[in-house]
């Protein structure tokens, strides 16, 4: 009997180009989906007829509800090695088998710095103004060298991101919780000595943390207000980090000078939403894991996990 898979917000149509699927073909028909589908009901009926289902990152929830809604349901394949949003405990009460797939921290390095340094030079307002007959100048860019780069952790992303600055001639600092002297030293940066400090110091922030229950809200009003008003803030790694509404209101207020954002509290992002119309917002829809070489290993290796499944020894195993 022939399985079916489903490949969920394939808002590109790559999927099925980007990897050669031949190694499943003569025991799983793919279906690949381009729309996003919002809401359990509406997942529940699309994913009803499907053994298989690949997801990309951590868009897609998949609670206890949605598990017993899929009887069919035997493997799930998530993108990358962590996925806060599958419920573990749920798939392995209904039987179901979650895998994950490599992922290389490169493509969100080099948005961060896209995001950064169109931010800085006004890329998309004098792109505009150039294209629509408008004025010739009309911003004065911001400099990197010599001005302060505070990073929000230092992993494996923070970390490239810092190197990157370096070679701006940026003076690089960083801040986490658990981040050490030894650690900031192996990067080349220094250590700031409070997020308080570093947010007050910096001329341009980004953020590089993972998302829990420390990290949740953890730019707010009164950490936003730290922040000089000629400064930038970057965000390409969790929307829930930064406190939306105060991001928001210090947009419009013209409370820092402008914010690089990748990630959203929804998406995607709802038509009329205000991050939509934000002044001083750069915004992306979520591209920071979107390039050619993170896609052919995701579903490259999404054939591999459901091979590997389908033969009954399977790998990458999550949870």
């Amino acid at each position: 009997m022939r399985l079916r898979c489903a490949v969920l917000d394939d808002f590109q149509n790559v999927a099925t180009q980007l990897a050669d699927w031949s190694a499943v073909a003569d025991r799983v028909d793919v279906v690949s989906f381009p729309e996003h589908f919002d809401g359990l009901d509406e997942l529940a009926i699309a994913l009803a007829d499907f053994d298989i289902v690949v997801t990309l990152r951590e868009r897609v929830r998949f609670p206890a509800e949605l598990f017993a809604r899929l009887p069919r349901l035997k493997l799930l394949v998530a993108s990358g090695m962590r996925n806060s949003v599958i419920d573990q405990a749920a798939a392995a009460a209904h039987g179901v088998t979650v895998c994950g797939t490599g992922s290389s921290p490169t493509p969100p390095v080099e948005l961060t710095w896209a995001l950064l340094l169109g931010l800085a030079r006004g890329i998309v307002t004098e792109n505009a103004a150039l294209r629509s007959g408008g004025p010739w100048q009309s911003t004065v860019g911001a400099d990197l060298h010599g001005r302060r780069l505070g990073l929000l952790g230092l992993g494996k992303i923070g970390s490239r991101v810092a190197r990157v600055g370096l070679a701006f001639g940026m003076r690089v600092s960083a801040w986490s919780r658990h981040l050490t002297q030894q650690r900031a030293d192996e990067v080349g940066v220094e250590l700031a000595a409070s997020m308080q400090e570093l947010l007050a110091d910096s001329d341009f922030v980004s953020v590089h943390l993972v998302l829990g229950d420390r990290t949740r809200g953890l730019l707010g009003p009164a950490e936003l207000a730290l922040m000089k008003p000629t400064a930038y803030l970057v965000n390409t790694s969790r929307a829930a980090i930064v406190d939306q509404d105060a991001l928001l209101a210090a947009l419009h207020e013209g409370r820092i000078a402008g914010a690089g954002v990748d990630v959203f509290d929804t998406e995607p992002l709802p038509v009329g939403h205000p991050m939509r119309t934000a002044p001083r917002l750069l915004a992306t829809p979520h591209l920071g894991y979107v390039s050619r070489a993170n896609y052919e290993t995701y579903y490259g290796q999404a054939v591999e996990d459901i091979r590997a499944f389908l033969d009954g020894a399977p790998v990458r195993r999550l949870g």
